[in-house]
């Protein structure tokens, strides 16, 4: 019963967000709002959704872990497994002036998310502070988008719709689409959240493991579709756009609207100060280099993001399951994997450096 309860939290929260999504978009480009910015704004947030109602509940539901676990799970899993697979379907160009901003942004973020729990908490002023950045980083994107070459706005006019026709759908069914969509994924998040509160109950896995994988995965999901359809599609930055952003969503949307209603902040955990936040952050600054040789990810980068994701699942799973595995596998990871990871980035980096002075 509480895996059906699962799916079906899981499918309402997916069918609510994707009409969430079209009815925000529509609405937009009724007013003229530019493709680019419905892309990176509207789209990517509007894919972050279940995150944030998710999160938003669990807090106020007095389940930190769960909430903290979410926003850190989503982020590591949006470049990991996501980009991971896209870029298997095909390199993925990242050229966009757009997109070498957004990611020390993130970077930054990231960093951002350990210096403000290092008291133990995300509280509500760090909450407000996070909002006002969304403010400001959502600012900087429309003005930005007026900058934006014509190839740019054609990619995103293609992908995200023209300019509405004289057939497109009244205003009020745009605006009921966002009703709808948005009371779908209050009442998914609030089945889904149970489901896997109980389940993780159930096997004794803690509210901070299941937030981090299973419901990390489960509300990552629209991003999932719409990264990899760009890339079936050939839209080859905005699959990196929606992922980046998203991620930027999460931290400052999920985590600070979160804390701002929660009526002791969001906690954080030692676990999750000093291991998966620290996770996310390198997650976030492995991006740098695989983007910056040769401005792509490769197909073979793409399969280092998928085992990397693969390996800290496995961590996850271990910690909760079998101690003493988890200790060798820990020893494993950080004597061997780590090391020869940094070293082929750096011959990449130091190539592709080469290339450019050769050029």
């Amino acid at each position: 019963m509480l895996i059906l309860q699962l799916l079906g939290g899981l499918l309402t929260l997916t069918l609510g967000a994707e009409s969430l999504v079209r009815g925000a978009s529509a609405l937009a480009r009724a007013l003229r709002i530019s493709p680019l910015v419905i892309g990176l704004t509207i789209v990517a947030f509007g894919t972050s959704a279940p995150e944030l109602v998710v999160s938003c509940q669990s807090a106020w539901r007095g389940q930190p872990d769960l909430a903290m676990g979410n926003v850190i799970g989503s982020n590591i899993f949006n470049v990991l497994f996501i980009l991971g697979v896209s870029a298997l379907i095909i390199p993925l160009a990242v050229a966009q002036q757009l997109i070498r901003f957004d990611v020390p942004v993130m970077i930054a973020l990231s960093g951002l998310v350990y210096l403000a729990g290092r008291d133990g908490a995300i509280g509500r002023v760090d909450g407000i502070l996070f909002c006002t950045g969304l403010v400001a980083y959502t600012t900087w994107a429309v003005v930005q988008s007026r900058k934006e070459n014509a190839a740019v706005q054609d990619e995103y006019t293609h992908e995200f719709g023209a300019e509405p026709q004289k057939t497109a759908p009244p205003w009020w069914w745009n605006l009921g689409l966002l009703a709808v969509g948005l009371a779908m994924l209050i009442f998914g998040s609030r089945w889904f959240c149970d489901a896997g509160v109980e389940i993780a109950r159930g096997l004794g896995v803690s509210e901070l493991v299941i937030g981090l994988t299973l419901v990390a995965m489960g509300t990552s999901l629209p991003e999932v579709a719409t990264s990899i359809m760009a890339a079936v599609r050939g839209e080859r930055d905005i699959a990196v756009g929606n992922v980046v952003g998203s991620n930027i969503f999460n931290i400052l949307g999920v985590l600070g609207i979160s804390s701002v209603i929660s009526p002791t902040g969001i906690g954080v955990s030692e676990v999750a100060l000093h291991f998966d936040i620290p996770v996310m952050i390198a997650v976030a600054v492995s991006c740098l280099p695989i983007f910056f040789t040769g401005r792509e990810i490769s197909r073979w980068e793409g399969a280092v993001f998928l085992l990397y994701f693969c390996v800290y699942t496995t961590h996850l799973i271990l910690s909760e399951t079998n101690p003493q595995i988890h200790r060798t596998f820990g020893s494993i990871i950080l004597g061997y994997v780590l090391p020869l990871t940094v070293l082929a980035l750096a011959v990449s980096v130091c190539g592709a450096w080469k290339k450019q002075r050769a050029e």
